[in-house]
């Protein structure tokens, strides 16, 4: 075998391994906001700096897990598709929820935020992974609830069987032929 040093052109092998952290989640669907805050948004709502993350879940909408993707500044947080996609990969999500805090306390969807959400929409739709929501948290305020913003709820994102219907359009496709045989 040679030594890396004598080839400066040697291909090293690399391997991705996710590593399980400390449960925050249970066994209850999440198949809403509000079960989107009691899945994450005690971790979320504290957080002095934006912190974007994903809930992956099953096609019966049980979490199989959560991770944080980006932690960014006080008012900001930068992420790519591919890095918010990569755990719901690796681990065959069938959908998704994205959640993200904002410190201020404010939790309306800034432009960015409509912005990142749609650009998502399109990079899921080709994946053939449903987005099913965009969470926004702020911090609880004395006994208040966790505030938060759905932008489903706000229009902000597209029928989700509209987004699927390439794929679903398909299925059916296969399906029909399969019959037929």
């Amino acid at each position: 075998m040679t030594d890396e040093r004598d080839n400066p052109f040697a291909l090293k092998m690399v391997a991705v391994r996710l590593v399980p952290d400390v449960a925050v989640l249970s066994h209850t669907q999440v198949t809403s906001p509000e079960s989107a805050i009691q899945a994450l948004g005690s971790v979320l709502k504290d957080m002095d700096r934006e912190n974007i993350c994903v809930i992956n879940l099953k096609t019966s909408g049980v979490p199989i897990n959560a991770s944080i993707v980006s932690v960014g500044a006080l008012t900001h947080a930068i992420v790519e598709p591919r890095e918010m996609l990569k755990a719901t990969i690796l681990y065959n999500a069938a959908s998704f929820i994205l959640m993200h805090n904002h410190p201020s306390g404010n939790v309306e969807p800034s432009e960015e935020d409509i912005q990142m959400t749609r650009r998502m929409e399109r990079v899921c739709q080709m994946m053939g992974i449903a987005l099913l929501d965009h969470v926004i948290v702020g911090p609880k305020t004395g006994e208040e609830p966790v505030r938060y913003s759905s932008l489903r709820e706000r229009g902000y994102m597209s029928d989700i069987s509209e987004s699927l219907k390439p794929q679903l359009g398909e299925k059916k496709k296969r399906r029909r032929k399969d019959r037929a045989r």
